[in-house]
């Protein structure tokens, strides 16, 4: 056989019919700089994702990527069984994005926002109007349709382009740090129009930097960091691996010293331990009597000798410090009564 001098395509696994999202060995670099190193990831359809982690951990990155803006150098993903890479016409109809800043035209009212998103999305004017009405009604946004959207808050701007991506009815809808810039009433508002898309069946894939967010809204949640996965599991299983230490790691607990495996107990000796001045233990023994006739008996050998070197220090008078030599009104011809 003939060799071409290409590299052999890797193959793609078999698509997952009960996900609807799936990863696999996502790799992005910008030049020397790797965004992404081998992320793989699986959402469950109807269910609340979480992708946690800092700045530049990722994680907006891997939601482009899925989004179908961006193409990844290696890996394979796909979104509502579409592959983000050869069907990306089908994958954009099948999903909405919501980024960490609200995109509404602030020259319309939000029933013209939602109306205008109605007829791109190939709705009738009239199928457009009904459209918007429900978005508004479901958003609590009804009573403020009218209003130009520069009017709005923060809260009603973000839940404006919720309603704006949801004028499709997508499968999956991506959140990319929704919340930032949100006051907490605000959040708490965004967060029950998250519950309320879980419990109508829709696919939620949420990036955020709050933990007490990801713990509240996501049945399972993912930490990235430096473009690499690091944990996943439900926040259950998270919180029981943040508390339990790693095989071999010393724990301190008073009076012991002992390994995460239960092995190698050691006592501290008591006077290890900090206690107020006047009750601290003295520990006995030929020590205690050599700083007993050095007069530092009860104090630790560093600070009696701290104490003792404050004291052999010459203590300059005050009025030395604060005026120059005759200038203190004291030493004037006509002192003050004061002195």
């Amino acid at each position: 056989m003939m060799s071409t001098g290409r590299p052999a395509a890797t193959r793609r696994p078999p698509p997952d019919t009960a996900a609807a999202i799936e990863a696999h060995g996502l790799r992005k670099s910008y030049g020397k700089v790797t965004v992404l190193d081998g992320v793989g990831l699986r959402v469950e359809r109807g269910s609340v994702f979480s992708l946690l982690g800092p700045n530049g951990a990722g994680k907006t990155t891997t939601v482009r990527i899925l989004a179908t803006l961006t193409t990844p150098d290696a890996g394979h993903a796909r979104v509502a069984g579409h592959d983000v890479t050869a069907e990306r016409g089908r994958v954009r109809r099948a999903i909405s994005l919501t980024g960490q800043f609200a995109a509404v035209d602030e020259k319309q009212t939000g029933e013209e926002n939602l109306r205008m998103m109605a007829r791109l999305s190939g709705r009738s004017r009239a199928a457009s109007r009904r459209r918007a009405a429900e978005l508004l009604e479901r958003f609590d946004l009804a009573a403020a349709g009218r209003r130009l959207a520069v009017t709005y808050s923060g809260g009603m701007r973000r839940r404006l382009d919720l309603a704006a991506g949801l004028v499709g009815d997508p499968e999956v809808v991506f959140l990319d740090e929704p919340t930032t810039g949100l006051d907490p009433r605000s959040r708490q508002e965004l967060w029950q129009v998250v519950r309320d898309l879980s419990g109508r069946g829709t696919t939620v894939f949420l990036t955020t930097q709050y933990l007490e967010e990801a713990d509240r809204l996501a049945d399972r949640v993912a930490v990235m960091d430096a473009g690499r996965m690091v944990a996943e599991g439900t926040a259950a299983e998270l919180k029981a691996k943040g508390r339990r230490p790693p095989p071999g790691h010393r724990v301190h607990r008073p009076g012991r010293l002992r390994t995460a495996r239960g092995a190698g107990r050691a006592p501290l000796p008591r006077f290890a331990h900090a206690r107020p001045a006047d009750r601290r233990h003295r520990p006995r023994g030929a020590g205690t009597a050599r700083r007993r006739r050095s007069g530092a008996a009860g104090r630790l050998p560093l600070l009696a000798a701290h104490d003792d070197a404050r004291r052999r220090l010459p203590v300059p008078h005050p009025h030395r410090r604060r005026f120059p030599a005759g200038d203190h009104p004291c030493l004037r011809r006509r002192p003050p009564a004061a002195c």
